[in-house]
C-alpha cells in the first residue's frame, strides 16, 4: 500500500513497516508484507520453547532448592516437625549457602498433610531477640516470625494451614497463616547476649515446641489448649513442659542440637541439590532440541 493511499507520509508508513529482512542474534529474520517466512515462524517458535524452558528452570529452582534440602534433613535423621539447631553457630563447615556464623540457627520442616501445624515461639525480646520466618516449599512467603513478626519478639502460636484444610480455626490466640503446599520450611534466628549465645540456646531449648493436629472441640473453645494433646484427637494428656516436640508422633523429644554438619552427611545433601538442579538444565535442553516448535505450530 503505498503513502498516497494511506493518506500518510512515506517516511511515517517506513517507521511502522516490519522491514522484509531484520538481522538478529537468532539468524535473519524474512517476512512478505509483515508475515513471516516458514523459516522464519519455525525459528521464533524454536526460540519461544527455549524461553519457556528457561523460564521453568529459574521458576523451579527454589522448589528443587528446598526438596534437596528437605531430603538432606531426611538422610541425616532430622524428620519433619523435628527442630535442628546451632547452639555453638555455624561456621564454614556447615556447607549453608547464605547463613551467617553470628546468630543461633534452628531450623524444621513441617508436615501439614494431616491438618495445621502449630509452632510456639517462646519470647526473647532485648537485649537479645528472634528473627524469623515460614516460607512454603517454593520459598514463597507465609508468615514472619518473632521480631519482625506479629509477636515482635513477644512470643506466641503461630498456625500454619495447609492447601485443602476446611476444617474450624482458633478465633484467638494464635498467628494463623496459610501455606500453599503440603510441607513448610520455617527458621529462626536469635541473637547473642555479650557476644554470647547461652542465653538464647536456653530460651529456645526449653521454651520452642511444635503442636500437632487439634479437634474441633478445642479450636471451638470448648477445650483448653493446654490440656490437648500434641498429636493424636483422642489424647487428652496434660500438657508437658515447654520444650521442642516431633509433632507427627505427639510423642515430645529432644531438640537435635549440632554445632555443624558433619561433612561426610552434608555431601549427600549438597550432591542431591546439585542433581536436582542439574535434571532441570537437562530438561531444558531436551525441550529445545526435540523441536516441540511443531506441536505449537499446529495447535
Amino acid at each position: 500500500m503505498s503513502a498516497k493511499q494511506t493518506g500518510v507520509t512515506a517516511e511515517t508508513l517506513a517507521s511502522i513497516s516490519t522491514p522484509d529482512r531484520v538481522e538478529t542474534r537468532l539468524g535473519t529474520l524474512e517476512f512478505d508484507d509483515g508475515a513471516p517466512s516458514d523459516a522464519t515462524a519455525a525459528l521464533l517458535y524454536d526460540n519461544l520453547d527455549f524461553m519457556h524452558g528457561v523460564e521453568a528452570f529459574i521458576n523451579s529452582f527454589p522448589g528443587a532448592s528446598l526438596a534437596a534440602m528437605r531430603r538432606g534433613f531426611l538422610g541425616i535423621g532430622v524428620e519433619d516437625n523435628d527442630v535442628l539447631a546451632f547452639p555453638e553457630l555455624m561456621d564454614s563447615a556447615s556447607l549453608f549457602l547464605t547463613a551467617n556464623s553470628d546468630t543461633l540457627y534452628f531450623i524444621s520442616f513441617l508436615d501439614l498433610t494431616n491438618g495445621p501445624m502449630v509452632v510456639e515461639l517462646p519470647a526473647l525480646g532485648p537485649p537479645t531477640g528472634i528473627l524469623g520466618g515460614v516460607d512454603d516449599m517454593w520459598f514463597g512467603w507465609v508468615t514472619d516470625m518473632g521480631l519482625p513478626g506479629p509477636d515482635r519478639g513477644a512470643g506466641g502460636r503461630y498456625l500454619i494451614v495447609g492447601p485443602g484444610y476446611d476444617g474450624p480455626l482458633p478465633d484467638a490466640g494464635y498467628f494463623v497463616s496459610h501455606c500453599r503446599t503440603t510441607r513448610a520450611w520455617w527458621f529462626g534466628r536469635a541473637f547473642k547476649v555479650d557476644n554470647d549465645p547461652a542465653p538464647a540456646v536456653e530460651v529456645i531449648r526449653n521454651g520452642l515446641r511444635i503442636f500437632g493436629r487439634r479437634t474441633a472441640e478445642i479450636w471451638s473453645g470448648s477445650a483448653s489448649s493446654h490440656d490437648a494433646c500434641l498429636g493424636s484427637a483422642e489424647c487428652s494428656a496434660p500438657r508437658p513442659s515447654p520444650r521442642p516436640v516431633s509433632c507427627s508422633s505427639g510423642r515430645t523429644s529432644e531438640p537435635r542440637w549440632t554445632r555443624r554438619f558433619p561433612i561426610q552427611e552434608i555431601m549427600p545433601w549438597f550432591s542431591a541439590w546439585t542433581q536436582t538442579s542439574a535434571r532441570f538444565s537437562r530438561a531444558v535442553t531436551s525441550t529445545s532440541s526435540r523441536g516441540s516448535s511443531s506441536t505449537l505450530r499446529r495447535s
